[in-house]
């Protein structure tokens, strides 16, 4: 049945102001015919919050209940999740078996989670259940120790993991990113100086900020330095393009020569998210540790975009065959339950003096116990292999879309891609791709059963012009198939009304 709040009159959805959407790849608040509780989520919301709380999406879905790899919008419309709430929920959304660890862990019974809440059944004396703590700060509890052991044990299963044996926790990427370069400040004060990949993102707060984007951004810490980062050669995933490596060996030996020993450690992503899903060759890492090797620089390798199987391997220093000295988690590591971690040398996290990497929420029970169900799920399933499968398929898909005109160079592995949109019919890249993120959330439109047809839930792009296409590790070959149809259809529509 059709929602009542939809448009029967309307075989799209479509923002009621769509000559404001296409004047500008960003643009004020959509408003979109046929979605009448989810305009006044959005505008209550646009009211409670500041813009600023969110990163641009032209269409900022509202969801109602997700499963799997679709959402579900207010008015019962369903859109395949491209996008994992940003690389996060890698095992799809409320997987039950995961569902059900995670509550075992927190010691949930069943009479603690349903029922009446009020009533007869909860008197004063059994106004609280038992379980583990919500919180349990300064304190220590057995799913802390065994998320630390598992997880050692985890990035221990391949040689190249083996200088991470200790576990620092943090509540987002951005913190844990901050507490790896702390910890790396902490091991020579005559070496304060970083080296950060440019073009990187490492996160919005502290010192993750200062090592995220380039020279030109503004609030830059005098103690970090950019270095390249491969992009122009390998724009797209279909040209056989060798990289020059030596530009990038005589960009360091020139930063070496000038600062030298001042450098204590360098840091970059194993692929470039933020920046436009840039994925090198494994040899640019090669590269990059063996200058750190030769001049006792730390490695810090930041897989908060990349770990648990983005890339196609559980970690990605293990797809890149890097071993670095820290490796920065999160996102995928609680499959929505907001967690993070540092994990590398205890020789150098030991040195700090207590209290320097503790927070209020790091290590909290809840986080722990979804770790380890997360654990669980990858190690007792092969995810990956079917993630290696799905590759050439979401690859196949992603790289037909040029023939629309829309999508210029198509890049990415395992589960994460870019797609860069193209300049069409006189619009700029960046307003093609705010097109795309709108056409495809809008979906089919209204079909001939009354029914209203599927769309796609797409974030804004990346540097201005790239898409990021990472659904749920989870996808089958039957989901890929008709989710790559949809897109191409749903670009071909966008296309026709641009023509």
């Amino acid at each position: 049945m059709v929602p009542a709040s939809m448009e029967k009159t309307d075989q799209t959805l479509r923002p009621v102001d769509s000559e404001a959407s296409s004047t500008a790849w960003f643009h004020p608040l959509e408003v979109f015919a046929g979605e009448d509780e989810s305009n006044k989520w959005r505008q209550e919301l646009s009211e409670l919050e500041p813009p600023a709380h969110r990163t641009y999406t032209p269409t900022q879905a509202v969801l109602a209940r997700s499963s799997g790899i679709y959402h579900w919008t207010t008015e019962g419309r369903r859109l395949y999740d491209f996008t994992s709430g940003v690389l996060v929920s890698n095992l799809g959304h409320n997987p039950l078996r995961w569902m059900r660890r995670f509550a075992r862990y927190s010691q949930w019974q069943p009479n603690l989670l349903f029922g009446d809440i009020e009533g007869d059944e909860i008197t004063r004396a059994e106004e609280f259940g038992m379980g583990l703590p919500m919180t349990a700060y300064n304190s220590v509890t057995s799913i802390e120790v065994l998320a630390c052991e598992r997880l050692v044990k985890s990035l221990q299963q391949t040689p190249l993991g083996r200088r991470l044996e200790t576990i620092a926790w943090a509540a987002s990427g951005s913190e844990a990113v901050h507490k790896a370069l702390w910890v790396c400040l902490n091991r020579d004060p005559s070496r304060p100086m970083i080296l950060a990949t440019r073009y990187g993102y490492h996160g919005k707060k502290g010192l993750s900020n200062a090592v995220t984007g380039s020279e030109s951004d503004r609030e830059r810490d005098p103690r970090v330095r950019f270095i390249g980062f491969p992009r122009e050669e390998i724009r797209d995933q279909s040209a056989a393009v060798s990289i020059d490596l030596s530009v990038y060996r005589k960009e360091l030996e020139s930063i070496w020569a000038e600062y030298g020993s001042k450098i204590g450690c360098l840091i970059t992503e194993p692929y470039l998210g933020g920046g436009g899903s840039y994925h090198p060759p494994r040899e640019y890492h090669q590269l990059l540790q063996q200058f750190c090797r030769e001049h006792d620089i730390l490695l810090i390798f930041d897989e908060v975009q990349a770990n648990f199987g983005r890339t196609g391997s559980m970690y990605a220093f293990e797809k890149y065959g890097v071993e670095p000295d820290f490796v920065v988690l999160g996102k995928g590591l609680g499959n929505g339950v907001p967690v993070a971690a540092v994990a590398g040398s205890s020789k150098w996290m030991k040195m700090l003096p207590y209290g320097e990497l503790s927070d209020t929420w790091s290590a909290n029970p809840l986080s722990c116990a979804a770790v380890v169900a997360t654990l669980d799920e990858f190690e007792s399933r092969d995810l990956m292999s079917h993630v290696r499968q799905m590759e050439p398929r979401m690859l196949a898909g992603l790289n037909r879309l040029k023939e629309t005109g829309l999508i210029s160079y198509v890049r990415g592995e395992g589960m994460v891609y870019g797609i860069e949109c193209a300049p069409f019919a006189g619009l700029a890249p960046a307003e093609v791709a705010a097109a795309i993120v709108s056409g495809c959330y809008q979906g089919q439109g209204l079909q001939s059963d009354g029914t209203w047809g599927d769309g796609i839930h797409l974030l804004g792009p990346l540097a201005k012009c790239v898409l990021r296409v990472s659904p749920p590790l989870v996808i089958t070959s039957e989901q890929v198939k008709t989710s790559m149809e949809l897109l191409y259809d749903l670009l071909k529509a966008v296309r026709q009304r641009f023509s």
